[in-house]
């Protein structure tokens, strides 16, 4: 009789694994491509992955990367070869510099559904966690950018699979290593808040006899050991200057300067949680409560540790950016998966706060769909429509006090995340400054690849330097003029245009109200 139940879950299980892999792609592969790449973050790794693409083989530029032929040593390029290798499949263009990460971001929600089986010993938190986490919109929007986040995250939770696993099967410690090794390549110096995170459960978890497993050593070895090989190669081709690139500018004084500008005050990252994560905030704090009453339990003290651990890591940092709070997700979500899979079960929830807010985001999507229609935007109305309509169901099975609430907010925000990431408006960063590739086809078009050109504009953008394939380097009115003297191409905007002498210099033409000048 045993067998067949068994039988049958692990048939369910696979059922939910493979519909959570394809909801997954779905919404994180839809329209990937129908917006331009955003500064800094993409245009950077799409340029250094076109270079590696475009190298000779002897070149061994995939070991050596470069950014605008300078050596690039901000990141290992693990993530650039990805897309580098997209680029000789499906060409140059924003979907295929997207696709490596998107499709690595998405396989980490059957993979937090694997991780959440194990921890609770059921399928049903496991499959809310899962849910959660593929709805939570920075999950899905960073994971959609060609960023290294969201591939570091799942070789995050592949990490604490292979860690799961590994209390009954030894041989899965092999794992462990390989995934810290992945992550290395991935993202540099995270592999340490990570593997600390790790390393804290299981000592809370006192798997001391899995601390000294031969698997877990040899994994480490060879798991590590192509990372370790790419940073001895960089340090004996650059000697000091790749370390003091990497490990002091990029990554140490991270901690106790402010890189950039990117500053904030220690509740930062609180303020982010707030910002972007409806409507699953309103189940975050009587979640951790049930996580911190549930500590003694192998969830509940992953939960706190990997929550307290990395919050308390980032806010200490002096440097701050949006996506440094990603690897928080995982574990929020494993903790609202429990709380709801307890409501599911017990009906047992507060019903009139939880209605009144969920009729506040209601209305606010109702005020969404009349800014969408001023400013015209059919995708972004309907959005907001769904979004009332799904808040609004939910209100009212919560006032009822109906467990089927809780689909409804699935469905519902998976929808308004879908239109989200259908519209042009999912990259909203792209606002910010003028349209940069109308620009970039302006000098494309008027001057050889890699010339360098100086612009009035306040900013170096990567993203111009990227669909340009030049080097744009944002300057003053002085070294303006002085570079136009020295032959140089120039990229004005309308007031620099008034301001400088243009004796002798020609105007190829205007693009966004940009001019681009040529000696």
């Amino acid at each position: 009789m045993i067998i067949p139940i068994l039988n049958m879950r692990l048939f369910r299980e696979k059922e939910w694994l493979f519909s959570l892999l394809v909801i997954s792609l779905v919404l994180w592969l839809i329209f990937l491509g129908n917006s331009p790449l955003r500064d800094w973050d993409e245009g950077t790794v799409a340029q250094v992955a076109r270079e590696i693409w475009r190298a000779p083989l002897g070149s061994m530029r995939w070991l050596y990367p470069t950014l605008g032929g300078e050596p690039y040593h901000n990141k290992p390029p693990l993530m650039h070869l990805l897309i580098a290798w997209t680029y000789s499949i499906g060409g140059v263009n924003e979907w295929t510099t997207r696709l490596p990460g998107a499709v690595l971001t998405a396989l980490g929600v059957p993979l937090l559904y694997l991780v959440g089986c194990l921890l609770f010993n059921e399928s049903l938190p496991a499959l809310f966690a899962a849910l959660v986490y593929l709805t939570m919109l920075p999950v899905v929007r960073h994971g959609r950018l060609a960023m290294l986040d969201g591939a570091t995250i799942t070789f995050f939770l592949l990490l604490l699979f292979c860690l799961l696993k590994a209390r009954q099967n030894r041989r899965y410690a092999l794992g462990v290593g390989f995934c810290l090794g992945l992550i290395t390549l991935t993202k540099g110096m995270m592999v340490l808040p990570l593997g600390a995170i790790a390393c804290l459960f299981l000592i809370a978890d006192r798997q001391f006899a899995l601390l000294t497993s031969p698997y877990l050593f040899v994994g480490m070895f060879l798991g590590n050991a192509p990372a370790i090989a790419w940073f001895a190669a960089q340090w004996q081709y650059y000697g000091e200057n790749f370390f003091q690139v990497n490990f002091q500018t990029q990554t140490f004084d991270r901690l106790t300067q402010s890189v950039e500008g990117h500053s904030g005050p220690p509740w930062y990252y609180l303020i982010e949680l707030i910002k972007y994560s409806f409507p699953w905030l309103l189940f975050l704090p009587g979640s951790f409560y049930l996580a911190w009453k549930k500590r003694h339990t192998i969830w509940g003290r992953l939960i706190i540790i990997g929550t307290i651990f990395y919050l308390v890591t980032i806010s200490l940092m002096t440097t701050k950016l949006p996506w440094y709070i990603m690897p928080v997700y995982p574990f929020l979500a494993l903790a609202i998966g429990a709380k709801l899979s307890g409501i599911w079960q017990d009906g047992n929830f507060k019903g009139r706060s939880l209605t009144i807010f969920l009729a506040i985001i209601s209305i606010a999507g109702l005020g969404g769909c009349v800014y969408f229609f001023i400013k015209k935007e059919p995708i972004l109305i309907v959005m907001s429509i769904v979004l009332a309509i799904s808040m609004s169901i939910a209100a009212w099975l919560v006032k009822q006090r109906d467990r089927n609430f809780i689909p409804v907010l699935f469905s519902g925000m998976y929808l308004v995340l879908a239109l989200l990431m259908s519209s042009q408006s999912w990259i909203w960063e792209l606002n910010e400054a003028f349209p940069v590739k109308p620009v970039a086809d302006l000098i494309r078009t008027n001057v050889s690849p890699g010339t360098q050109i100086y612009t009035s504009f306040a900013y170096d953008r990567p993203s111009l330097n990227f669909y340009s394939d030049c080097k744009v380097t944002a300057t003053t009115m002085p070294v303006l003029q002085k570079m136009l003297s020295n032959k140089s191409y120039l990229l004005l905007d309308d007031g620099a245009l008034q301001q400088i002498n243009l004796t002798g210099s020609k105007i190829i033409g205007t693009a966004k109200g940009f001019t681009l000048i040529s000696p």
